[in-house]
């Protein structure tokens, strides 16, 4: 059995490599031999997973949700696919905190002792896979603009401290939702497409399922000529206390979609996994439990 781990050095502020030794000692005894891959530049972990999922029954991660995003797209370049285990070591970790896993060294390599296999819904965008998000307008651009060492200094706040700033700049961004039955269109400050009960640090939607084969998709309406500070309220009111309460709300576009296409500008830039990915307009297609992740054995309870 030839097993892979993938970690970037960077996250968690290199935390992870104090524990090399302990991780492989308690990683052999179930695995056999784990060969290290450190990553060195950003594709990095894409490149590695590519070539290493050809041949691996497990590919292990640690870093944040934007590596572990990287080794889902290497994997499903390939008609082979290895199970996933990850370690969450970067500032928000979101499909960690979606899925019960521990930042805590020890009770992550546990989980990948004891856990389970979990059948994780994946997405295609364009070519592009994510696992837990897709955004797009307000707030969509803090998650890759804040700069490394803000976020190594002041870890979530750094994210808040970048959505001000977008703020001050936001123009409302016209969407056109079409899907097989129906098509909306509106102006909006923020596109949100949802695979996750977690996004940017907040339990948004604690009850989400996440291998029902759907996603939801959040269109946060606002003016045409701006972005309504009202609207803002609203937004940052879903983070706080959750998505369930608002899905029948007027000014918001709520639905639960399997594939569909969002019509937008080309110059607008969309948010994929926390990073920059594609830009405008743009198919979405969820992949029923596109992959197999070791979790806490909670999530697979019918």
């Amino acid at each position: 059995m030839r097993n892979v781990f993938i970690y970037n050095p960077e996250s968690g502020k290199g935390k992870l490599k104090k524990y090399k030794d302990y991780i492989s000692e308690k990683l052999k005894a179930k695995y056999g031999e784990i060969e290290w891959l450190e990553t060195t530049h950003i594709g990095h972990a894409f490149e590695y997973a590519k070539e290493y999922g050809k041949v691996c029954d497990y590919i292990f991660v640690s870093g944040g949700d934007g590596t572990l995003n990287e080794v889902i797209n290497g994997i499903s370049q390939n008609e082979k696919k290895p199970i996933v285990g990850y370690i969450p070591s970067g500032t928000v970790n979101d499909v960690a905190r979606s899925l019960g896993l521990k930042k805590n060294i020890k009770k992550a390599v546990n989980n990948l002792i004891n856990g389970s296999i979990f059948e994780h819904d994946i997405f295609k965008v364009n070519g592009k896979y994510g696992i837990y998000v897709c955004c797009a307008g307000l707030f969509s651009k803090s998650s890759y603009e804040t700069r490394r060492y803000e976020k190594k200094k002041f870890g979530k706040i750094a994210y808040l401290i970048n959505g001000i700033r977008e703020i001050l700049k936001a123009k409302p961004l016209p969407v056109e939702l079409n899907t097989e039955d129906e098509k909306f269109s509106a102006n909006c400050a923020m596109l949100l497409i949802l695979n996750s009960r977690s996004a940017a640090g907040f339990k948004l939607n604690k009850k989400a399922e996440l291998n029902d084969g759907e996603v939801e998709v959040v269109i946060f309406k606002t003016a045409k000529s701006h972005i309504r500070l009202a609207t803002i309220f609203r937004i940052a009111n879903t983070f706080l206390f959750g998505l369930k309460a608002k899905k029948r709300s007027k000014f918001l576009i709520y639905k639960t979609l399997s594939h569909f296409t969002i019509k937008v500008s080309e110059d607008t830039p969309i948010n994929l996994d926390g990073e920059k990915s594609v830009s405008g307009t743009f198919s979405f297609e969820c992949i029923n439990k596109g992959v197999k992740i070791i979790a806490p054995a909670k999530n697979n309870k019918e």
